[in-house]
């Protein structure tokens, strides 16, 4: 089987030259929270955005924006690695009041007609925002549609929106920011229909070293959680390979098949291949 070995070669000599790092090559990342919001347009057009991803070793990414064009300027030049997330601010002022106004709920089931999305979000959602009209209706609609709510959101919230429907799914963005190891293992618990991701979670690994109360709860819950690096800011896409190398660097602290399933496995299975 000669030219398996030959093929295997050619395939680490292209993606060597296309600079995607060493560590890369055996463990991608799909980066289930990556935003190209409008201030990212001409500083990364879509051919520089998606070079970083290579840089990074992103074999897959969820993209979200503000507005919803930065999402699919990126998903027409990359459709098999671009993920779709419809995000529901038309505006950044949309942040404040969106979960009372029905003209947002409009949009997002006008725009949810394209049948390109797999999730809705990345939306930001407090306290005991969960009952408000929008976000209950959005519940709905993930759920008729078979797709993701992606939730920026406290404890509270979180628990809010996975209690009005067990059928529709959550990603809980950021692990609640700050919510500690024993209360996203309570939510897992209790909550099938939850899922978590760690964009900025640096408190799950200090200095680079796994927490051990992380670890066990990585463990405990390997096929529930994902990593992201949140390029909100366009400071974000300049440090996106290093924060990824940081990530893989306390992901290979876990067994192989569990490090396999947080950096690329959950998100694979949760949205599905290209």
């Amino acid at each position: 089987m000669r030219w398996m070995t030959v093929l295997t070669l050619i395939v680490a000599v292209l993606a060597g030259c296309a600079g995607v790092p060493q560590g890369a090559q055996d463990l991608p990342i799909f980066d289930v929270h990556i935003h190209y919001n409008q201030p990212a347009w001409e500083p990364y057009p879509p051919d520089a955005a998606l070079a970083i991803l290579d840089r990074g070793g992103v074999s897959r990414a969820l993209v979200s924006s503000t507005p919803d064009d930065g999402t699919l300027r990126l998903y027409a030049v990359a459709p098999q690695r671009v993920v779709p997330e419809l995000r529901p601010y038309r505006s950044p002022s949309d942040v404040r009041s969106w979960t009372k106004d029905r003209a947002i709920l409009a949009y997002v089931e006008e725009r949810l007609k394209r049948g390109i999305y797999k999730g809705i979000g990345e939306f930001h959602l407090g306290g005991g925002e969960a009952g408000d009209p929008v976000p209950r209706a959005f519940v709905d609609l993930a759920a008729g549609h078979g797709i993701i709510l992606h939730c920026h959101c406290d404890e509270r919230a979180v628990e809010g929106l996975v209690k009005i429907r067990s059928d529709a799914r959550v990603l809980w963005a950021h692990a609640g920011m700050s919510s500690p190891a024993a209360t996203v293992d309570r939510l897992l618990d209790r909550y099938p229909n939850l899922w978590v991701e760690l964009a900025m979670r640096w408190d799950v690994a200090p200095g680079g070293t796994l927490d051990a109360a992380w670890r066990a709860l990585f463990l405990k819950h390997a096929d529930r959680f994902m990593v992201g690096t949140d390029t909100s800011e366009n400071s974000q896409w300049d440090r996106l390979p290093a924060i990824l190398d940081g990530f893989r660097a306390w992901l290979r602290q876990l067994p192989a098949d569990v490090a396999v399933k947080i950096a690329h496995g959950n998100a694979e299975r949760l949205f599905g291949g290209p």
